[in-house]
């Protein structure tokens, strides 16, 4: 068959003349010499249907040699991409080869291993620390070849063994079947972390029980700090201060009066939360004992972050007024805005020392959080949000000064806000409270002071700031009672039968229904002053209808 006219014969290129000087140490120059051996790395076989079938180590592969030297059909070592038949077991061995045999047919040059060469057709002896016409071991290395067994005439393997297990003695329990005992490093390892779980369980039940143990001194009727006699003589500690750690006490003797303070602003942030919460099916129930707000303060809900929030609020907001006031021996007015404040007013009077009454609510409410889990960053960041209200709804006060009354110069102070206002603030925070997870920015030393915080649980959402509420537990159910989670239930409370809203009997009561009554109450009425120091009055009866929940 001709060829095609549009067909032209391409040049053969001629070969390069080599320059004078040894041959280059290539692989393809090595090949290309008269009389060399090839070799090449031998795949491992397969591992599912080799080892079924028994099979053996791959065979030499047969190569047409197109360098000079070699003839045809001439017998070499395996090259990569030979053709490989089935394996067969080699001629100088008694058996089959094991499925597991690793290596090259030639050896690869390892001391003791049987070198087959094309060129002797025997096998001989590779000589310790060389290697028999064959790339260096550094090169093996570089493909990924096993290094040599350590004792001579040692089959390799794929897998490396395990070591022999010691046989156990004739007395020993492993000997006659049963199971081994474990020796003494396992039984302190598991001693050590037996009571590390111990441990941390108990912290955290520590700190779970110790969180708001202060504010038992509720129950203190005294203003001093100490309990004395007659004679001014110290007996005793109350025993309300029982319940207080040991810094809180030093911090009790450290600024004479403050106790008086403490108190006083807890009982302000319990008649607000009931305040606040009259008309919700939970109205922050309180107790006499020790456990003032009942066991809802071990959880992580919405509730418990209105209760932290209120009473650090509280003690904040009375330690400052009482230094304005003078009650408390180490603080006083807030004098530090003085001057000119603007064109017609300056600064003046005594504001109330904000400042004091957070950084001593932060040193004394935050005491007892101890542990560093999302309930432990949960209860610290409410607290600051209770001081951070207080500080931030500060208003200024002016008075006027001049002839007939007239405004011609203003002094202006600051002063604290109302507490209904901060419980009014803090309940509409608490209805958008943000649900929070734990988070961990990094081990990094730069970011070690800031390295757990707190993200939102939704991604979507912004992080809390830090007048937010934040809580990572649904709330309860508290329309029946459980002992459990320390609800009282609704039935027995007073609902709105016309109102829709959550003070209704169909939402306070939670669909079980309501019963009415008639009440007959007697107040006074129509009362007059006379002159002087005397005040009369009616006595007036009046029907009232009430619904209560079943």
């Amino acid at each position: 068959m001709g060829k095609p006219a549009s067909w032209r014969a391409r040049p053969q290129a001629r070969p390069r003349a080599r320059p004078p000087g040894p041959a280059p140490r290539t692989r393809a120059a090595r090949a290309a010499r008269p009389g060399a051996k090839r070799r090449c790395r031998r795949a491992p076989p397969p591992r599912s249907r080799a080892r079924a079938r028994g099979a053996a180590s791959s065979r030499p592969c047969v190569r047409r040699a197109r360098g000079a030297g070699g003839g045809e059909g001439q017998r070499r070592g395996p090259s990569r991409g030979c053709w490989r038949g089935p394996a067969r077991p080699p001629a100088d061995t008694d058996g089959p080869i094991r499925p597991r045999v690793t290596g090259r047919a030639d050896g690869g040059g390892c001391p003791g291993r049987p070198i087959r060469s094309a060129a002797l057709g025997a096998a001989t002896t590779a000589r310790p620390g060389a290697s028999a016409a064959g790339p260096s071991r550094r090169r093996y290395k570089r493909r990924g070849a096993r290094p040599c067994p350590a004792a001579a005439g040692q089959r390799p393997s794929l897998r490396t063994r395990a070591p022999a297990r010691p046989e156990p003695s004739p007395g020993s329990p492993a000997a006659a079947g049963g199971p081994a005992r474990p020796g003494p490093v396992a039984v302190m390892l598991g001693l050590r972390t037996w009571w590390v779980l111990a441990l941390s369980s108990l912290s955290n039940t520590l700190a779970v029980n110790n969180s708001g143990r202060w504010w038992g001194i509720i129950n203190v009727a005294s203003s001093t700090n100490l309990l004395t006699d007659s004679k001014h003589v110290q007996l005793v500690l109350d025993p309300s201060l029982q319940l207080l750690s040991r810094k809180q006490r030093k911090l009790i003797r450290q600024n004479p009066g403050i106790l008086h303070s403490i108190s006083t602003g807890l009982q302000s942030a319990i008649k607000e939360c009931k305040w606040q919460f009259r008309n919700r099916r939970w109205n922050c129930p309180t107790t006499p004992g020790p456990n003032i707000f009942g066991k809802i303060v071990n959880r992580g809900c919405r509730e418990t972050a209105f209760i932290f929030a209120i009473t650090s609020a509280g003690v904040t907001h009375s330690v400052a007024r009482s230094c304005s006031e003078g009650s408390i021996e180490s603080c006083t007015c807030d004098y530090r805005r003085r001057g000119p404040g603007g064109p017609d007013w300056h600064w003046g009077g005594c504001s109330d020392n904000v400042d004091f009454g957070r950084v001593f609510g932060r040193e004394f409410v935050d005491s007892n959080e101890k542990g560093r889990d999302l309930r432990f960053l949960m209860n610290l960041h409410n607290n600051e949000a209770g001081r951070m209200t207080v500080f931030s709804e500060m208003r200024q006060e002016c008075k006027c000064h001049g002839m007939s009354g007239s405004c011609t110069v203003r002094t202006c102070w600051m002063r604290l806000p109302t507490f209904r206002t901060v419980g009014d603030f803090l309940k509409d925070r608490f209805d958008g409270a943000s649900r929070v997870v734990y988070g961990n920015k990094g081990s990094n030393r730069a970011s070690r002071v800031e390295l757990h915080h707190l993200e939102p649980e939704n991604p979507a959402h912004k992080p809390p700031s830090p007048h937010d509420l934040v809580y990572f537990e649904k709330s309860p159910n508290f329309c029946t009672y459980s002992g459990r989670t320390g609800t009282a239930g609704t039935a027995g409370r007073s609902c709105n039968s016309s109102s829709p809203a959550l003070d209704g009997c169909e939402l306070l009561c939670c669909g079980r229904g309501y019963r009415t009554r008639t009440q007959r109450v007697t107040e006074r009425c129509n009362c007059t002053f006379h002159w002087c120091c005397h005040v009369s009055c009616l006595n007036c009866t009046n029907t009232q209808v009430l619904h209560e929940c079943l």
